[in-house]
């Protein structure tokens, strides 16, 4: 039986490439890459001749039969992504999920990762966390995985492109609080290295007015510190807040996730000062979503 190799390379700094890592790309028949250009580019730094397969999201599942030819074959092969850790947030579960069904050797060669990296730099506690990589565009995928950040009593790292990492950050901003610490960790192990760290508000702030970031981007969000009993709730900062919400438009479960979120009040009972306060309010006469005004206003 042949043995797959997860074999982690470098995320920038290519003295990260490990010793056992140089040996194991070298031995093997044939190199699974998630990019040959980008993977060719390693090996060639390094002197290594094997052979490049391509495997990525697109054909990964009609390579499986291929991959598994060569490993009934005593061969052994390595799988890369474009840079750092096999898998994660990349392709080739499938390829591994099927080398192990079919009795193949799996063995990951430990290296660079991206998650860890920006994990044990950002400051923030390293245990428990959750990484979530890269969330859903829109819709209620989006929304479930932002509540799920929000409300995570440990350290959550996620991945985003530098286009939309200004959207993250509003949306993080809005689930979570503004003022929840979070570390932007922008081109690791790379020359121009930064971890950003701040306020959710002041990111968002701070990239806004700077415009697209470059490089590869990783976001730290520190856990939620937990809910504030019912007793140590300020309700007129509460009922207030949830007033102005209910004002700008938003709808009243919309209203009360923000309210839970900035206050640190359970969900439930945002929910019940956002009605609450709903109910000394009407409908706008524009009929615009979610608007309302104050009864007795003279309209």
């Amino acid at each position: 039986m042949g043995t797959l190799y997860l074999v982690c390379t470098p995320i920038g700094n290519l003295e990260d490439l490990s010793p056992r890592a140089l040996r194991v790309l070298s031995e093997s028949g044939v190199v699974l890459a998630e990019d040959t250009r980008r993977t060719r580019g390693l090996m060639q730094h390094f002197g290594l001749s094997t052979p490049l397969l391509s495997l990525h999201s697109h054909n990964e599942e009609a390579r499986l039969d291929e991959v598994l030819s060569r490993l009934s074959k005593n061969g052994n092969l390595s799988l890369v992504s474009d840079a750092g850790t096999p898998v994660v947030s990349d392709p080739g579960g499938r390829v591994i999920r099927a080398a192990i069904d079919h009795g193949h050797a799996v063995v990951p060669i430990p290296g660079p990762s991206a998650v860890l990296s920006a994990l044990i730099g950002s400051g923030l506690p390293a245990v428990p966390f959750t990484f979530l990589g890269f969330l859903s565009r829109k819709g209620k995928e989006r929304e479930h995985a932002l509540d799920r950040v929000a409300q995570a009593p440990e350290t959550v790292v996620l991945f985003e492109s530098p286009e939309r990492l200004t959207a993250l950050l509003s949306d993080l901003s809005e689930a979570c609080g503004g003022e929840r610490s979070a570390v932007v960790a922008r081109e690791m192990t790379k020359l121009h290295e930064e971890f950003r760290r701040g306020t959710l508000d002041s990111l968002f702030r701070h990239y806004e007015s700077e415009g697209k970031p470059k490089g590869e981007v990783t976001v730290v969000v520190a856990p939620s510190e937990g809910d504030l009993t019912r007793a140590e709730v300020d309700e007129e900062v509460a009922v207030s807040f949830a007033g102005e919400l209910l004002k700008r438009g938003r709808t009243p479960s919309r209203a009360a996730k923000e309210l839970a979120a900035r206050m640190t009040i359970p969900r439930n009972f945002a929910y019940e000062i956002v009605l609450r306060v709903r109910e000394s309010l009407v409908p706008e006469s524009s009929g615009s979503e979610g608007g309302v005004r104050e009864r007795g206003s003279g309209e």
